[in-house]
């Protein structure tokens, strides 16, 4: 009888002991997860590297401390878009030591060929980005300004030191773009 309870209680322990490992190892997994999905590596069309990190207050792209942050998300396809380009452009070249404009395209699968004839017709004089990260930093972007899973497009979302500044749906004004810019940079 000592015999049998001692080894249901080893076969319990060992279940327990053992569940606990692998409950361990998920939460792990889940962290490293979490950790993972705060980074993202965006390739634009000239093969520059942007490094943006998801912090509580907002988004920083590394080496771009103190300058404001354009995510311009937007497709090649899209009127509005191809509007914006001109009036992007015009905002990096007055701008050009201040602001970076990241345009992050929603087109799965586009060709850093097609994104180049976008540049060039359009005159975006500025980076666009077109890797694997794309979608997620959208989602991510998107769900930061309170968009929910479908959004319309353009959307221009302006951070400064991981800080929002502001954020436009649709075509804007230039103008207004540009007040932001002044508000945030305190020229």
């Amino acid at each position: 009888m000592l015999k049998k309870s001692i080894l249901i209680t080893l076969l319990a322990m060992t279940v327990i002991f053992q569940g606990c490992g692998d409950t361990k190892k998920e939460e792990v997994k889940e962290a490293n997860k979490v950790l993972s999905s705060n980074e993202f590596v965006l390739t634009s069309t000239d093969n520059k590297q942007y490094i943006v990190k998801k912090e509580a207050d907002g988004f920083v792209v590394e080496g771009l401390q103190g300058k404001v942050v354009i995510f311009d998300i937007f497709a090649t396809w899209c009127p509005p878009c191809r509007a914006s380009a001109i009036h992007l452009t015009s905002i990096q070249n007055k701008f050009k030591d201040n602001v970076v404009v990241i345009a992050i395209t929603i087109e799965e699968n586009i060709t850093n060929e097609k994104l180049q004839e976008f540049k060039k017709e359009y005159k975006a004089d500025y980076a666009i980005v077109n890797s694997k990260s794309n979608r997620p930093l959208i989602n991510e972007l998107a769900l930061a300004l309170n968009l929910g899973k479908r959004f319309p497009i353009p959307i221009m979302a302006l951070y400064k030191d991981g800080k929002l500044i502001s954020h436009y749906i649709g075509e804007v004004q230039e103008e207004f773009v540009q007040s932001d810019i002044k508000r945030a940079l305190h020229l």
